[in-house]
């Protein structure tokens, strides 16, 4: 049953393919109950055909022109631990700059009446108490809320309940929060310029609801969430990827190793090359997907695998035996949707945080990439191709996600929360859904 009033929508979103497919895949459900949706994000996002359907409201057009993102991925796909976090951080307050800018004037000029921000945007929420209209946040990506019994999102630190992880975890979170400062300040700026009270965190979230596309088990045991945060399922539909044309013809009939470093930190050298020689000599077929159109791809790779600039992900890993990935959150969930297990190579970002939930959950693991050398991730392919418990795993969360219907129940929580602008809370939301349309 529809909702009873429509709203229009801003989708406030980082242009990463990562987190705007996620995000269009969501407001793509809203559109199909009677919403207007428009995306709200840098000059590229216009760019992807799965943006298409909605309205473009760009923001920092002047500062991010088309082009930019192929140039920032460029550099940071070079770089790797601190230099790489340096790198981010600076982009990130410009992004954040502009944000608070431009998009008080967007909502006004579009006349929307609700935001849908993604978390890494926290900066939207500002926006939205200024102009009186509800806010939801998304966690298209590992969700970043912090408490003492959960590593940092961009550690690989493993969980454990103890007071000595706590300590570790805490001085994480504070090392973190020192880093991005600058962001924290413009965002506190601005907010004093509206006559509103200072934030204490970057990512403090809407008081309405927080949505991750996370399965409830795809995390380590929290205590401190709000009532009003909550663990959806990841948000996939038949739109969800773009159109790739793929050599279908050159499959065999061995088991399939499908490799992708994902489309941002890509370009580190020696990585492809470690992969190939890696799975050379096995009784399986390679397949290697770069990523981006501005690799050159490379050639004499051991084992001859099957080289594309981009893949065809859902119908390849239809097909897999194993993965080998960059940790990135979309093709972890998609990778556990199919049932395949994983040998993880985080670069940067949650990348960490998400290979450890795969090592804690049984179903792969991983090595972080400035220590990945061919003879180690060989290893680690042989270990999980060979044991079969990670295998069962995967599928055991296989069935895991196919139980939920993770953008439907994100669409009803964004509905209840911009209708009644109250918290929508865990035990009410099931209370009120109880014998309906799911």
């Amino acid at each position: 049953m529809p909702a009873s009033k429509t709203f229009h929508i801003g989708l406030v979103v980082p242009d990463y393919t990562g987190q705007l497919s996620p995000m269009a895949t969501l407001g793509r459900e809203l559109l199909r109950r009677g919403h207007r949706v428009t995306l709200v994000s840098l000059p590229d996002a216009g760019t992807k055909s799965f943006t298409a359907m909605f309205p473009f409201a760009p923001f920092g057009e002047r500062e991010f022109p088309v082009g930019s993102l192929a140039r920032f991925s460029a550099e940071q796909g070079r770089l790797t631990g601190l230099a790489a976090i340096r790198f981010i951080v600076r982009g990130y307050v410009r992004e954040v700059e502009v944000l608070l800018r431009d998009l008080p004037v967007l909502v006004e000029k579009h006349g929307m009446d609700a935001l849908l921000v993604d978390q890494v945007y926290g900066a939207g929420n500002s926006v939205a108490e200024h102009l009186d209209i509800p806010v939801v946040n998304v966690c298209n990506a590992l969700a970043l809320n912090t408490e003492p019994g959960v590593p940092p999102f961009m550690t690989a630190w493993p969980y454990h309940p103890s007071p000595l992880a706590r300590v570790r975890n805490m001085l994480g979170d504070q090392v973190i929060a020192w880093v991005i400062r600058p962001v924290l300040h413009r965002i506190n700026e601005r907010r004093v310029a509206w006559g509103l009270p200072p934030v204490k965190g970057v990512n403090d979230g809407s008081d309405l609801a927080q949505i991750t596309q996370q399965p409830p088990f795809f995390d380590f045991p929290r205590t401190r969430l709000p009532d009003w945060f909550h663990y959806t399922g990841p948000f996939h539909d038949e739109d969800s990827t773009e159109p790739v044309s793929f050599p279908w013809d050159k499959l065999d009939d061995r088991p399939l190793i499908y490799a992708s470093m994902g489309t941002l930190q890509n370009r580190l050298p020696g990585i492809f090359p470690a992969i190939a020689e890696a799975c050379a000599g096995r009784d399986a077929q390679l397949v290697i997907s770069l990523g981006s159109t501005d690799i050159e791809p490379p050639t004499g790779l051991a084992g001859n695998p099957i080289v594309v600039r981009y893949a065809p992900q859902l119908d390849l890993l239809a097909r897999a035996s194993l993965v080998i990935t960059h940790a990135g959150i979309n093709t972890a969930l998609e990778s556990l949707a199919h049932g395949v297990p994983m040998v993880a190579l985080p670069v940067g970002n949650d990348q960490p945080g998400v290979a450890a939930r795969l090592r804690y959950l049984g179903v792969g693991e991983f090595i972080p990439v400035h220590r990945v050398t061919a003879a180690r991730l060989r290893a680690a392919v042989d270990k999980v191709s060979g044991d079969p418990a990670y295998r069962t795993k995967a599928q055991h969360y296989q069935r895991r996600i196919a139980e939920s219907d993770g953008v439907r129940r994100a669409a009803d929580i964004t509905e209840q929360a911009f209708r009644t602008r109250r918290p929508v809370r865990r035990q009410e939301l099931s209370e009120t859904t109880e014998g309906g349309r799911r």
